[in-house]
C-alpha cells in the first residue's frame, strides 16, 4: 500500500496501520520477526525516525516487542509443538521454519535411575543442551541415554536431533514415546539458562521414548519458557 503523503494522517500512523494489518494476517509467521527499520524505511520511502514512531505506536498497543540485538517481533509469538506426531524437540522447531539451534552444555556418565537400569545398565549418559530460537533460549533439555552414545562428540554433533543419533549409534529407530506436560516454577539452574527470574513459571515436558521392538531409547526432561511455547494436540471425530 502506497502512503498518502498529503493525507492529514501522519505518515508514521499510516505505516503503523499497514503493519498492524499485516500482523493480523500473520504475514510475519512463523518466526514473528518484522523487517528491520532500514528495510521498512526503504519499503515506504521514509526516514528511520518515521519508522521508529510507527513501531513505537505498535509497541504501545502491545502488538510488537523489540529485543536488543535481535530485532522486532510480533508480541506473544509462540512456538508450537504437535503432540500427535513423534518428533524430536529440535526437529519440531526446524519443521516450523524457525531459526532453531542447540547449544551443548554438558555430556557425562551418571548413575542410572532405578527405573532405567534394566535398559541402560548401572550407568548411562546424561546430555544437557540449550534450545534456542532466533538466538534466544526457549528450552533447557536434559536427556538420559544408552551408554553406547558416550563416545559421541556432542560439540561436533551440532544441531543433530537425539533420535537420529540413537538410530545411527544403536542401529534401531525410535518407535514411540510417552509424554507428560506440566507446569512448574523455575529453579536457579533452569532460570539462569533460560534468562528468567527464579520461580518464574515454566512448562516441563517429560518424555520417555522407546525403540521399535521395545526397550527405552531416552528419558528426557525439557524445561520450556511458557510464554514462548505451546503444545498442540489434534483429534478427529469418527462418530
Amino acid at each position: 500500500m502506497a502512503l498518502v503523503r498529503d493525507n492529514a494522517t501522519a505518515l508514521y500512523r499510516q505505516i503503523a496501520d499497514q503493519l498492524r494489518d499485516e500482523i493480523a494476517a500473520r504475514l510475519f509467521e512463523p518466526s514473528g520477526r518484522l523487517p528491520t527499520e532500514n528495510e521498512i524505511g526503504a519499503r515506504f520511502g521514509v526516514s528511520r525516525v518515521t519508522v521508529r514512531l510507527a513501531l513505537d505506536r505498535l509497541e504501545t498497543e502491545g502488538l510488537i516487542e523489540r529485543r536488543k540485538g535481535k530485532g522486532t517481533f510480533t508480541a506473544g509469538k509462540r512456538v508450537q509443538h504437535p503432540l500427535d506426531r513423534l518428533r524430536s524437540f529440535h526437529e519440531s522447531l526446524r519443521l516450523q521454519g524457525l531459526d532453531a539451534t542447540m547449544r551443548p552444555l554438558s555430556a557425562r556418565m551418571v548413575v542410572t535411575p532405578p527405573d532405567l537400569r534394566e535398559d541402560f545398565g548401572a550407568r548411562c549418559l546424561e546430555v544437557c543442551r540449550l534450545h534456542l530460537v532466533d538466538g534466544e533460549p526457549v528450552a533447557l533439555g536434559r536427556s538420559l541415554l544408552p551408554p553406547a552414545l558416550e563416545p559421541v562428540d556432542w560439540q561436533a554433533a551440532g544441531h543433530r536431533p537425539i533420535y537420529g543419533m540413537l538410530q545411527d549409534v544403536v542401529g534401531k529407530p525410535v518407535g514411540g514415546a510417552d509424554i507428560e506436560v506440566k507446569a512448574a516454577a523455575a529453579e536457579a539452574e533452569v532460570a539462569v539458562a533460560l534468562g528468567l527470574p527464579v520461580g518464574a513459571p515454566v512448562l516441563v515436558m517429560d518424555r520417555r521414548s522407546v525403540f521399535v521392538g521395545g526397550g527405552c531409547a531416552d528419558r528426557s526432561v525439557f524445561h520450556i519458557r511458557s510464554e514462548r511455547y505451546s503444545f498442540i494436540l489434534s483429534h478427529s471425530w469418527d462418530g
